[in-house]
């Protein structure tokens, strides 16, 4: 196995059917109003975590929360999960500003979430 860095679960996004009403759930919530506001996402950065909010259950079509992992190997790391009896969800691809994403399945079928940063 190599060793590449797991920085832990830093990012979750949570799928949402109407932005304007999770927006204010979630701002109750948190206490705060989102650092990152738009019609395609809305985002915010609370205790060293970042919880996004995807409207039209995102291009994945995902139906719940997906927790990221920062890992500092994207490519490794889903090599490494592959072999270890992992299935790729949705292959490592850029989302803006170097910041790479993918998911991969679980033997259960589970979402894992792989972010890197450049």
């Amino acid at each position: 196995m190599t060793n590449i860095e797991n920085l832990g679960i830093k990012t979750v996004l949570h799928p949402v059917s109407d932005l304007g009403k999770a927006k204010a759930v979630y701002t109750a919530l948190l206490g705060l109003e989102p650092q990152h506001d738009s019609a395609y996402y809305v985002g915010y950065d609370v205790a060293g975590q970042h919880i996004g909010l995807v409207p039209n259950r995102g291009p994945q079509g995902e139906t719940a929360p997906v927790a990221y992992w920062h890992v500092s190997d994207i490519t490794g790391k889903i090599t490494e999960i592959t072999s270890a009896g992992g299935t790729v969800k949705e292959a490592a691809h850029d989302v803006g500003n170097g910041r790479l994403v993918a998911t991969v399945l679980d033997a259960d079928g589970n979402v894992l979430g792989l972010l890197q940063d450049q």
